[in-house]
């Protein structure tokens, strides 16, 4: 395996200064802005994966820093200042490979943020990881409006065990194909999942898909006992995302 090289900058916002971490595909055909959530950083195990796995593919990832969390700060700001700092930071995402289509993307609170903007800022579609449908145990203070009024085709990543939200719990999502997911034994008798992921690959309109990630809780960390591991549960993740990437229309 080559060495992974990425680049760093920083960028001014109304909010305070922001930073995106570039780990470029060599020959990058779609660009993916991924933001953190509320409780952590770029260093979630499920941005890290992507970050790794998407670039050969032809995918540039951009980890994006919200200002809060670049000045050191424990407690996120309200949405409304969340949302300004994205804004602030699209034309930087956008002008890094000129031409080529932006999805928009985060983990819980950077879900959030993606799906309330993607439409006013041209984002070609939203990955929204861990997506925080309710507070834990309060079902009936539903955000799927956010997630339902994205207005480009979106993917939902959750985990089954997630308190913010199961994957049961989401409206129906919208599946004009869809491929089943289909788990097997390996070599040393665990279950394995294959990359065939249960996942909508939306091919146009404006409608999402869901891909459970089993067992997972919101960070998409898995139990020991599971019948699969954490690297297979992030196998299903990058796996997932990478079909959906490839069925999006051209931009």
């Amino acid at each position: 395996m080559g060495r992974v090289t990425t680049d760093t900058r920083t960028v001014d916002t109304p909010a305070g200064d922001a930073r995106i971490t570039w780990h470029p595909a060599p020959h990058p055909r779609l660009v993916l802005a991924l933001g953190h959530g509320a409780g952590g950083g770029i260093e979630a195990r499920d941005l890290r994966a992507l970050a790794a796995a998407l670039p050969p593919l032809g995918v540039t990832v951009a980890l994006v820093e919200q200002p809060w969390r670049v000045a050191g700060k424990k407690v996120a700001p309200a949405p409304a200042t969340l949302d300004t700092g994205w804004r602030a930071l699209w034309p930087a995402l956008a002008g890094r490979e000129p031409g080529l289509g932006l999805v928009a993307g985060g983990r819980s609170a950077g879900a959030r943020v993606a799906c309330r903007t993607a439409r006013e800022l041209g984002a070609r579609a939203v990955l929204a990881l861990s997506f925080p449908l309710h507070p834990p145990g309060r079902p009936e203070k539903s955000r799927a409006a956010e997630l339902l009024g994205s207005g480009v085709p979106t993917l939902v990543v959750q985990g089954g065990n997630d308190p913010f939200g199961k994957p049961a719990e989401f409206p129906a999502p919208s599946e004009p194909r869809k491929s089943s997911a289909s788990r097997k034994p390996s070599e040393s008798g665990k279950s394995s999942v294959s990359l065939e992921s249960s996942v909508s690959l939306e091919s146009s309109g404006a409608g999402y898909g869901l891909l459970e990630v089993p067992y997972g809780d919101h960070s998409f960390a898995v139990p020991k006992r599971a019948p699969l591991g954490q690297d297979e549960a992030l196998e299903t993740i990058t796996g997932g995302v990478a079909a959906w990437l490839d069925g999006l229309d051209p931009a």
